[in-house]
């Protein structure tokens, strides 16, 4: 076998390994994503149920990296303290190694079996939501093993290359040269895990020595925290602590390990002297190594990382939570309190959104529509903090009142940002049609719009006082609201229709445009109504079937018509 096509099948081989592994993370974030993300949220109140969490999560996701951002989005909207994501991250980099050694066994039997399981999974389809995701998580942990056996294989020619030889002997004599090489690889193929697998097919093939590996394997680690600390570089410092913390832990291990590393392989070679499992077993020993160095001192890290980086203005980012305090959660009354508050404030940006979203329309300003959808990326983000919050609050701690008042919450929450999407997706692209195409309405029909507009707006200020207060008064007017706004719909859309076939030029040409905006305040406003519904079912106010009942003698006449029409179909069926 010539040396390109040796090269094209050890590339090949790593390919596949890469492309399985991006399944197995793909399908377990699809299949378990939310679980995950509640299990990372609720298990950081201290630094080792935080290392345990670390552990699962990335056990499943196979890929510290995924936790490592998942971590940085916590601590950067304010929902998490630095130290409980360091203490999660060192789990993390701990579970990577149980997945290493999981991988590294002679599991090339089971390859085909995970194979048939997945397809078997796969073709299940509808009425199995999960069904397909773990079939996806079968074939990729499948294909994983079949391409470590591939790359093992394809490169045991390379052993009698003299170029090889001459290259990996260097770097025996250069282990900084080694590390570094290695860490460059780790960052470009996004997986440390990876590039730990990849190692190991190398040693069994004889390409790799070991002392050469062991140096690769500290590049490997290493490497693992260049891609989380990039993908966060542009975000706000608080999110970039878990990751600079990551690099503060992995650079100071290498630096402690890189005397030792003789030493520590000739007592891991008391363990095991086969090249696979002495590698990963260096791997789980550095890792381990590090978690008990560091975890006692998760707070003294955290200190450390926000001296050198200094945080940013809560006032110069509107994204970030101001009423939601970690140190609050165990008192659940406390809790709440806050996210009500944080809620109240998303709603009044939301207000301001609509508010100028008439201003947009009327002054056909792009540059307030821009804006405007800036204010809805502080929506997005407020409302995630706020659901991250009050997802760790012990749903066994909460009394009857405490529940009740949790599931508001994270009712009226989700609808504002809901309608904010919507002022955002709808509304203002229509605006933006209209400044586009330079379309104009027709007198009649702007007034149309403001006075819906402003009809909207009372309705959403009256949603906050019902959020806030609770008043059965105020929740029925905010319900019969919808009537109102329903037959502000319906004579907004017969008087267009009447304008268009008199001829009107302005209500032909944003005909289309006039209907559309009067459909998007509509469900704005049920949006808003919604928050009135959960009080009005607790006071008896409202039935849990709307219809008026069917008097008696309505009923009487409705069986009178059946009989008569049953009568004359089996009449016609004779005849």
């Amino acid at each position: 076998m010539g040396g390109t096509l040796i090269l094209l099948n050890i590339i090949g081989g790593v390919c596949l390994l890469l492309w399985g592994l991006r399944h197995v993370r793909n399908s377990v974030t699809e299949a378990f994503g939310a679980n995950l993300y509640k299990i990372i949220a609720k298990s950081t109140g201290n630094r080792f149920s935080a290392f345990l969490s670390g552990i699962g999560v990335t056990a499943l996701l196979q890929s510290s990296t995924a936790t490592v951002l998942i971590i940085a989005s916590f601590c950067g909207r304010g929902v998490m303290s630095t130290s409980a994501g360091v203490g999660v991250i060192l789990g993390a980099d701990v579970g990577t190694t149980l997945v290493a050694q999981l991988l590294t066994l002679n599991l090339s039997w089971f390859a085909p079996l995970l194979m048939i399981s997945g397809f078997v999974f796969n073709g299940l389809g509808k009425g199995h939501s999960k069904a397909p995701h773990i079939g996806t998580l079968l074939i990729g942990i499948g294909i994983m093993l079949f391409s470590l056996v591939w790359i093992a294989q394809s490169s045991v020619p390379l052993k009698e290359s003299e170029i090889i030889r001459l290259v990996l002997g260097s770097l025996q004599n250069d282990p900084v040269m080694a590390i570094l090489i290695t860490a460059i690889l780790t960052w470009l193929a996004h997986s440390s895990l990876a590039i730990i697998l990849l190692l190991v097919s190398l040693s069994v093939g004889g390409i790799v020595t070991v002392d050469v590996a062991m140096f690769m394997v500290l590049g490997a680690n290493l490497g693992g925290v260049i891609a989380p600390f990039i993908a966060t570089i542009k975000d706000n410092p608080e999110a970039t602590y878990v990751p600079i913390a990551n690099i503060v832990i992995r650079v100071t291990g290498v630096i402690l390990c890189l005397p030792f590393i003789h030493i520590i392989g000739e007592y891991l070679m008391v363990i095991s002297d086969a090249p696979e499992r002495l590698l990963v077993n260096f791997h789980t020993f550095f890792n381990v190594a590090l978690t008990i160095i560091f975890l006692p001192l998760t707070k003294q890290v955290s200190s450390f990382v926000k001296s050198i980086v200094p945080a940013k203005d809560d006032a110069k980012d509107p994204g970030r939570p101001i009423y939601l305090k970690e140190s609050e959660l165990d008192k659940p009354s406390v809790a709440l309190s806050a996210a009500v508050r944080e809620t109240l404030r998303l709603s009044d940006i939301l207000q301001s959104m609509l508010e100028d979203t008439l201003l947009v329309m009327r002054d056909n300003d792009e540059k307030l529509a821009r804006d405007i959808r800036k204010r809805d990326d502080v929506v997005d983000d407020i409302y995630k903090a706020v659901k991250m919050y009050i997802a760790r609050l012990a749903h066994e701690k909460l009394d009857d009142n405490e529940s009740k008042q949790y599931a508001q919450v994270l009712k009226f929450s989700t609808n504002l940002e809901s309608a904010g999407d919507l002022i955002d997706k709808s509304l203002i692209d229509m605006a933006l049609k209209k400044i586009k195409d330079k379309k104009l309405f027709s007198e009649e029909g702007w007034e149309e719009i403001e006075e819906m507009h402003e009809t909207v707006l009372t309705n959403m200020r009256m949603a906050q006082n019902v959020f806030l207060m609770g008043d059965r008064k105020l929740a029925r007017d905010l319900v019969q609201s919808k009537d109102k706004v329903r037959l502000l719909e319906e004579d907004a859309t017969e008087n267009h229709l009447d304008r268009i076939r008199e001829g009107r030029p302005e209500s032909i040409t944003s005909s289309s445009l006039h209907l559309d905006i009067m459909r998007d305040y509509r469900r704005l406003n049920s949006y808003m109504a919604s928050v009135a519904y959960p009080i009005l079912h607790t006071t008896g106010d409202l039935r849990r079937n709307r219809l008026r009942p069917i008097d008696r003698d309505d009923k009487k006449k409705q069986d009178k018509k059946k009989t008569r029409k049953t009568s004359k179909t089996s009449k016609s069926s004779q005849s």
